[in-house]
């Protein structure tokens, strides 16, 4: 092999290796943020639109403004006479008030519904649960939802699940908070007192069980 051919051969590895080392030297990535829902407590609870959700936005006397449109994955809609509207995290009232005074600009005193099909919501109002469940999944939360409603979502637990060491992660105030939840007695000896309310952007956490 030529020797000039091999000379370069190496100063490419080592521009490579350089490149490399230079990129695996940098810092560990943030942790994720987790975004706290607007719900303190289980009766203040109000649908939040998220990306996906389908919205059927109704303009009284206005049939050609109005329609189904798609939430993208930005939060934002495109109606026939705006563009990029922000609706991720609003509820459908809020949403229809913010058209009305859009449309205003463009019709005289405006009236908007706005309905949702397709429910999806946002991250920050699911409830995730991850390892031992038989399922393990986000949820959508729906009102007055308890610990066993999302046990049952998920098919409970698998044979390895340490249930009674699960913890529930929840944002209060702008600050994580863990507390355990007594999964096996509620599922296993029906302990309904081991049944606790859930919240929108709860996560709960099974371990596995050391043998």
């Amino acid at each position: 092999m030529d020797n000039h051919f091999v000379s370069k051969f190496k100063v490419v590895l080592l521009v490579v290796a350089t490149l490399l080392s230079g990129c695996s030297s940098n810092s560990t990535l943030p942790s994720a943020t987790l975004h706290s829902s607007n719900t303190i407590n289980i009766n203040s609870y109000k649908y939040l639109i998220g990306s996906g959700d389908v919205l059927n936005i109704f303009v009284w006397r206005n049939p050609e403004v109005s329609g189904s449109f798609v939430v993208r994955p930005d939060g934002m809609i495109t109606t026939s006479l705006v563009e990029d509207i922000k609706v991720a995290g609003k509820t459908p009232t809020e949403l229809a008030r913010s058209i009305e005074e859009i449309l205003a600009t463009y019709l005289r005193d405006p009236i908007v519904t706005v309905t949702v099909e397709n429910f999806v919501g946002p991250f920050s109002e699911q409830i995730r649960v991850i390892g031992e469940a038989a399922q393990p999944r986000a949820i959508n939360y729906t009102q007055h939802m308890t610990l066993l409603d999302v046990m049952i979502q998920v098919g409970g637990l698998t044979e390895f699940a340490d249930g009674n060491d699960a913890v529930l992660i929840r944002i209060e105030n702008g600050q994580q908070k863990q507390y355990q939840v007594l999964i096996d007695k509620l599922l296993k000896d029906g302990e309904i007192s081991a049944n606790v309310d859930m919240l929108p952007g709860d996560i709960i956490i099974i371990p596995e069980a050391w043998f």
